[in-house]
């Protein structure tokens, strides 16, 4: 185990995370929009403007569902847990899981409240999973939800027994069983990250230098700096809202994403998207449906990413 502490699972399950805030405005909403591709190679689209301007006279841009995970950057403790030490350098992000209870507003004062959701011994590493519930500081009401699952490397082998240590406070994830139909897919998006997406993205919060600084890229593996998790998580969901939502974002109920593979900037990615469990023609009107989707690198013929979105409410032919 990583550190010299002895692992007591009653103290990892008795600490307190601190509750932490967050305020965002508009410029922050739209600047993230831009972060993740929006209107990038077509800056009047119709399905898209809404992110970052006031279309048709609308009073409040719209703000994009993944815009959520900015609420939880930085809950994972860069000192470790009570009795489980680990060097926050080897984290990989490996799985964000989002629930979306309301729309979420322009510009707002958030408060989070992250719980400890998952905790497992994989021999040479551990896996961590974070939960943060954000609520809206003025009306009380909870607007989503966040999982957040990092891969330790190096903090793995502190069970006392020979069973490998695993505790999970809700049902078994479902991102890493997902499966792919042998169908074409329904809908099919290619888009592009620019050479600087990473640099513009980091501006939303994220300035991990592994994404900014060709040195750190290096030192990491790779050939230069690489593009944020959550940048390409973002890709791919405004790849469904525009494809199979029509640009209607508040469609979105819930979120889940599987990181498999970096993404350099500059790269092509497209995302194919499945409807489960439906004909391909037709959504009933008012029902719900998941997209099933991966997203891969076009020049390195490489998946990077795989997962599903819940929706509400479609109401006719896709």
């Amino acid at each position: 185990m990583a550190g010299g502490s002895e692992f007591d699972p009653a103290l990892v399950f008795s600490h307190k995370f601190p509750e932490t805030t967050y305020s965002y405005t508009e410029r922050d909403a739209a600047l993230y929009a831009l972060g993740v591709g929006t209107c990038a190679w077509d800056a009047v689209d119709a399905d898209e403007l809404k992110f970052v301007y006031h279309e048709d006279g609308q009073k409040y841009i719209k703000v994009l569902p993944t815009f959520a995970a900015l609420f939880s950057l930085g809950t994972v403790p860069s000192a470790g847990l009570p009795g489980l030490q680990y060097d926050p350098r080897l984290l990989l992000h490996g799985q964000q899981y989002i629930e979306l209870y309301k729309p979420l507003p322009s510009s707002g004062h958030i408060l989070n409240k992250p719980s400890l959701a998952g905790l497992h011994d994989k021999g040479k590493a551990a896996i961590l999973e974070i939960e943060t519930k954000s609520y809206d500081k003025e009306s009380g009401d909870l607007l989503c939800m966040n999982r957040m699952t990092a891969f330790l490397r190096g903090a793995g082998g502190f069970s006392k027994s020979s069973n490998l240590f695993s505790y999970s406070n809700y049902p078994a994830n479902q991102v890493s069983v997902v499966k792919f139909p042998e169908s074409q897919p329904f809908s099919v998006f290619e888009d592009r990250a620019s050479p600087s997406q990473a640099l513009l993205y980091r501006l939303c919060g994220d300035y991990n230098p592994l994404h900014s600084d060709p040195k750190i890229a290096k030192v990491a593996g790779f050939s230069q700096p690489i593009l944020h998790g959550l940048c390409t998580l973002g890709f791919a969901v405004r790849a469904i809202v525009k494809c199979i939502c029509r640009g209607d974002s508040e469609r979105i109920k819930s979120i889940a994403g599987r990181f498999l593979l970096h993404v350099y900037p500059g790269e092509t990615l497209f995302t194919e998207m499945w409807l489960e469990g439906l004909r391909s023609e037709v959504v009933f009107e008012n029902g719900n449906c998941r997209v099933i989707y991966r997203t891969k690198v076009k020049e390195r013929k490489r998946t990077v990413l795989s997962g599903y979105v819940d929706l509400n409410g479609l109401t006719s032919l896709l």
